[in-house]
């Protein structure tokens, strides 16, 4: 920066900034610097701010754009997309689940996308830190740390479970294709010519080789939770544990500069198989019968609200927006990457693979159909991981020709899926910890949270480590995950202002924020995902595992977890308010929704560029309020949103 003065008059000469644009002042007291980063006129004094504890020198950066681009794709394009989001769109309308699941995208998943990116990018802070532009609010942050340590935990035991698919899948004979003597007569053997009875056509006294080989060799699975217990870790599963925790440990063990150079397999390598099997899944007998099932439309499920449920919850797991994993990445980038442009990129590929999965998925079960003498695709079709590891490996049973090739290319893209989910998962958690224990080595960090998330992961390895699995999912994940997101959606677009985050946008990317953003972030989205969790709490049933109803006090435990997590939002709330100078509670609060005065850009001269910046945003703005100031609250509202 060769002339301050010259940036004081016009703040972005550097990047032909945008002129700034006419708007109400800002609350008084909004602070600027600290008296050690500027020059003593600019210094404020009306409130002193915790120091931010990060070292510039200390944080690392991504190697190359294209790093992090693939970081977000290996992120967002994971398990959910293969599994899951096939079987949601079969049961919520076929094609018609495409209408839903696009207006959601669009009202919910790419604005949240471009929120965080900016958010993370602009302040190179993490999960946590990030919170400093509305200290109130910074509980959110630990809400969604917790939350995310949860999810890391039982993801990692679902990449055990590929991982032993994967190394099974090297044995001369598939070893879920064939019944063992001990399953008695009862076992249907999945590698039949079609003359016995299928997966979905299964009466009570008879299973398929897949689904007993996956609940009594596999998982070794407990019928009631009442009765048995979690019993005791698998020993074959806790080595595949291991060595998937030991996967993420070497990817992540120098931070970005590591997981950034990784992330071109990660993202690539699944796309690579992804399109071989479809080669392969569309050549086969029955496949197009199995693709017009998926994608035939049924209008009428568009008229029932669980339908748009579905939507919402599938794009807000599927992207893994309001987790902080998204604002961490970005936090590595260098200062003006064009986030625009990369969260528009992720977001329609998230699309288009959980499309090409559902293809390929329901191209395969067309042909399981086809072999087993039947027409009715839903009968070979189980949800969730059922289709992953019973109803998958059963149609990869009856191939003809190398069923071994095609399972190792299946479960090792499974396995790249969910290692690019976790890396990003636990990376974010790691850099939150490095972010507050500057000192400490890396390593140390990534190791003691590997070796947490193992001891941890042990429980889901067990005789009803599936049972923990569900009610984990619910009350430590999916409910929480809503509430957080929620009250971030309020923090970024009513504390903090859309309008302000427009503008730093603007400053940061030279790019004006349209009025589709500014309406989802301030209005259509918090309005949204309002919606889904009070859908959520009035059609709540007590949860379920396979039919039976978790005892109760694993109920307890379950919803002792949830209030613990968002007990975080109110802790942090309150614990902001106490730091505050002495005075009325009113005073108090108005303080603690202010952001730090060190909030900005990391890098000091580009941060004090930034608070000259917004003085001249603030004196164009009171030069032209006048009068406006004595309108309706309608103009307040409106001036908030759209400047």
């Amino acid at each position: 920066m060769k002339d301050l003065k010259a940036k004081t008059a016009s703040p972005s000469s550097r990047r032909s900034a945008p002129k700034p644009e006419s708007s109400t002042p800002p609350q008084s007291g909004e602070s600027l610097l600290k008296p050690s980063m500027v020059p003593k006129a600019l210094a404020s004094s009306e409130q002193e701010e915790e120091p931010l504890h990060l070292d510039l020198k200390s944080r690392d950066n991504w190697g190359s754009s294209l790093e992090f681009l693939m970081s977000c794709i290996a992120l967002s394009v994971g398990l959910g997309n293969v599994w899951r989001f096939p079987f949601t769109a079969l049961e919520n309308g076929g094609g018609a689940f495409l209408v839903p699941y696009l207006t959601v995208l669009f009202v919910v998943g790419k604005p949240i996308y471009y929120m965080e990116m900016l958010l993370g990018q602009f302040s190179s802070r993490g999960i946590v830190q990030v919170f400093d532009f509305a200290p109130l609010m910074r509980g959110v942050g630990y809400a969604q740390l917790l939350a995310l340590g949860v999810l890391a935990t039982y993801y990692a035991s679902v990449m055990a479970l590929t991982l032993r698919y994967f190394f099974d899948s090297f044995a001369a004979v598939l070893p879920w294709s064939y019944c063992r003597p001990e399953w008695g007569d009862g076992c249907v053997s999945a590698a039949s010519d079609g003359h016995q009875p299928l997966v979905g056509q299964l009466s009570r006294n008879f299973s398929s080789s897949s689904q007993l080989y996956l609940q009594r060799i596999v998982l070794n699975e407990t019928e009631s939770l009442a009765e048995h217990g979690i019993g005791y870790p698998s020993a074959s599963l806790a080595l595949m544990l291991a060595l998937s925790w030991l996967t993420v440990t070497l990817i992540i063990i120098r931070g970005v500069k590591s997981s950034g150079k990784a992330s071109y397999v990660l993202a690539l390598f699944p796309y690579v198989v992804m399109f071989i099997l479809l080669v392969r899944s569309l050549t086969l007998p029955g496949a197009y019968d199995g693709v017009m099932y998926f994608l035939t439309p049924q209008w009428d499920k568009l008229l029932e609200p669980e339908v748009w449920y579905n939507a919402v919850t599938q794009v807000f797991f599927s992207l893994a927006v309001c987790f902080g994993v998204i604002i961490m990445y970005s936090s590595y980038n260098r200062f003006g990457h064009n986030v625009y442009r990369d969260a528009n990129i992720v977001t329609t590929l998230d699309t288009f693979t959980s499309l090409l999965s559902g293809v390929i998925i329901f191209g395969i079960l067309g042909n399981l159909a086809y072999e087993s003498g039947t027409k009715d695709i839903a009968s070979v079709v189980r949800a969730g991981p059922g289709l992953a590891f019973i109803s998958y490996p059963e149609a990869i049973a009856k191939f003809k020709m190398m069923p071994q090739i095609f399972s190792l290319l299946f479960f090792g893209m499974l396995f790249m899926l969910g290692v690019g989910s976790n890396v990003g998962m636990v990376s974010c958690i790691m850099t939150v910890l490095k972010d507050k224990f500057v000192n400490a080595k890396l390593w140390l960090i990534v190791v003691g949270l590997s070796l947490t998330g193992f001891v941890v992961g042990l429980i889901y390895i067990t005789p009803g480590g599936q049972h923990i699995v569900t009610l984990l999912d619910f009350h430590g994940v999916t409910f929480v995950s809503l509430v957080s997101a929620i009250f971030e959606l309020v923090a970024v677009g009513w504390i903090y202002g859309t309008k302000r985050l427009c503008q730093d946008a603007e400053y940061m990317l030279n790019i004006k924020t349209s009025k589709y953003y500014r309406i989802c972030w301030s209005i259509v989205t918090p309005l949204v995902m309002t919606v889904i969790l009070l859908y959520t709490l009035f059609t709540m049933r007590p949860l379920s595992y396979n039919g039976q109803q978790f005892p109760l006090p694993y109920r307890v435990i379950g919803w002792c977890i949830s209030a613990f997590i968002i007990g975080q939002l109110f802790y942090w709330a309150c614990y902001a308010n106490y730091k505050q100078p002495k005075g009325s509670l009113k005073c108090r609060i108005s303080n603690s929704v202010k952001p730090h005065s060190d909030w900005g850009p990391l890098d000091s001269k580009q941060l004090i560029d930034y608070q000259m910046f917004r003085r001249n945003q603030k004196d164009v703005a009171a030069s032209g309020a006048g009068l406006k100031q004595r309108r309706w609250l309608c103009y307040s509202v409106g001036d908030r949103i759209f400047g």
